[in-house]
């Protein structure tokens, strides 16, 4: 497998292509894209490193697609949110896209209590936001959250106006 993907790939990362510290990244459901130390998020990255992704949106690979998609679904930029829009994902890649949570996968919250897409919970402690530079305060409201599909222990949602990953641990829905 790692050497069709690197011959996929041509040797670079299917995000930014580069060519230095390259490994597989597993992007559930989908499968692996090959990526670099950067685009893996193992180093920090400058606000503008993402800019590639317009690029690599145009991938022919649906996996890459998706991926990109998933990828820009996490930044808080106007120009990723137009370049994400603006995708035309293959049949494959929105079936990924449009998936539903894996089966008999269920967020729940800190006190058990089972969690929808559409919820709006409430963080029960100050969480430090890394790379945003700000701290979201405990008690803040986060409305219209969305469930990650893979993990259950992890939703998203907008605080400050950034869209962010929350651990389930630290928040409690609101009734």
């Amino acid at each position: 497998m790692a050497d069709e993907l690197i011959t996929r790939a041509g040797g670079v990362c299917e995000f930014c292509g580069d060519a230095e510290a390259l490994a597989a990244h597993e992007v559930p459901p989908a499968g692996p894209v090959l990526l670099c130390a950067l685009c893996r998020e193992e180093r920090p990255a400058a606000a503008d490193h993402w800019r590639c992704l317009e690029g690599a949106a145009w991938s022919a690979e649906p996996v890459v697609q998706f991926a990109v998609w998933r990828k820009l679904g996490t930044l808080d930029a106007p120009w990723a949110v137009e370049a994400r829009e603006g995708m035309v994902l293959s049949t494959e890649a929105e079936a990924w896209a449009g998936a539903a949570p894996v089966a008999g996968l269920e967020h729940r919250d800190s006190n058990g209590a089972l969690l929808a897409q559409g919820d709006t919970v409430v963080l029960i402690k100050d969480l430090p936001v890394k790379g945003a530079g700000f701290t979201a305060k405990r008690g803040t409201a986060v409305r219209g959250i969305s469930l990650v599909a893979d993990n259950a222990g992890h939703i998203e949602g907008r605080v400050e106006g950034q869209r962010i990953v929350i651990l389930t641990e630290f928040v409690k829905k609101k009734s």
